[in-house]
């Protein structure tokens, strides 16, 4: 994982500079690359000796929902270029965290039981944001798992108010 890390931050910074005066535009069109580049089957692709670094870019171009500007398809030329298409991901994740450094805000995924109203969201945001002390990114991903609460992740720090956590604890005690 540190060996992604290390091979993803030159690409990031160099990224963040070229890109700085529309960050979420690069943002958006950044993590479209890395979820294609994810995919296992793409990677495969990539790595064969007989295909082009033509043939990838026209997958990625052919894939992506969007139509891709300029700027991204010269990065994920050079990214090609390089033999870097697995380490996409990655370089995602250190972009937003360098946006997020600037910005004085984290990302936070929130795990809910049930699907949250943008209202419940906003209230959820207001509280999150005063009890970890900076402004959070939300997103939020379905876990059915956790009977009903909420389980925030910000960085490495957790908050799970969860029913399950609740059950866990209980039986816990009781055992004890």
């Amino acid at each position: 994982m540190a060996e992604l890390a290390t091979i993803a931050r030159p690409y990031a910074e160099a990224l963040f500079k070229a890109c700085s005066a529309d960050l979420a535009g690069t943002t958006v069109w950044l993590d479209e690359l890395a979820s294609i580049a994810a995919n296992a089957q793409l990677q495969q692709f990539a790595g064969s000796p007989s295909v082009t670094n033509a043939q990838i870019l026209e997958v990625f171009t052919g894939v992506a929902k969007t139509t891709l500007p300029a700027s991204a398809k010269n990065f994920l030329n050079a990214v090609i270029d390089n033999e870097r298409v697995s380490v996409l991901p990655e370089i995602a994740h250190q972009f937003r965290a360098l946006i997020n450094s600037v910005s004085g805000s984290s990302d936070a995924v929130v795990f809910s039981a049930f699907a949250l109203d943008g209202a419940a969201l906003a209230d959820l945001a207001v509280t999150l944001e005063k009890r970890f002390g900076r402004k959070l990114n939300l997103t939020v991903e379905l876990a059915p798992e956790l009977i009903g609460g909420v389980r925030v992740v910000v960085g490495d720090e957790v908050l799970d108010t969860s029913v399950k956590a609740r059950l866990e604890q209980m039986k816990a005690a009781l055992i004890s």
